[in-house]
């Protein structure tokens, strides 16, 4: 049991290198465009049709941050036109399976916490 004394460990100390994943997966497009690619392989404009919302720009930082960093896997079937398709690594799979629970909690509580945020501003208006 941690005692208020403690140093944080793990995540909660503040020079856990796992920090900088917890920033890589905590961006909003990461959070859609992971578990869009559960089901297989997509092309850069199946992603785009898929996440409503998302700019081309911010789809391809996205992507080559995901990839950079081993989630996504980038293959160009170098042929004209140009075929991309991009695809989960074995390290994004699991991933995308938290981030599908996460999707669902958020579908499933979203009046939750708007009914909160009303509740809220009304007793903190001021």
């Amino acid at each position: 049991m941690k005692t208020a004394d403690a140093p944080p460990v793990g995540v909660f100390s503040a020079n856990c290198p796992s920090r900088a994943a917890l920033e890589l997966v905590a961006n909003k497009w990461a959070l859609l465009i992971v578990p869009a690619l559960h089901d297989g392989p997509m092309r850069n404009n199946e992603l785009l049709r898929r996440i409503g919302g998302i700019s081309q720009k911010m789809l391809t930082q996205t992507l080559r941050e995901l990839e950079r960093n081993g989630l996504v896997l980038r293959t160009d079937h170098h042929c004209v036109p140009p075929h991309v398709e991009y695809a989960l690594s074995d390290t994004g799979r699991p991933l995308s399976e938290a981030f599908d629970a996460v999707g669902r909690w958020a579908e499933a509580h979203h009046r939750d916490l708007a009914d909160a945020r009303k509740a809220f501003d009304v007793t903190h208006r001021g």
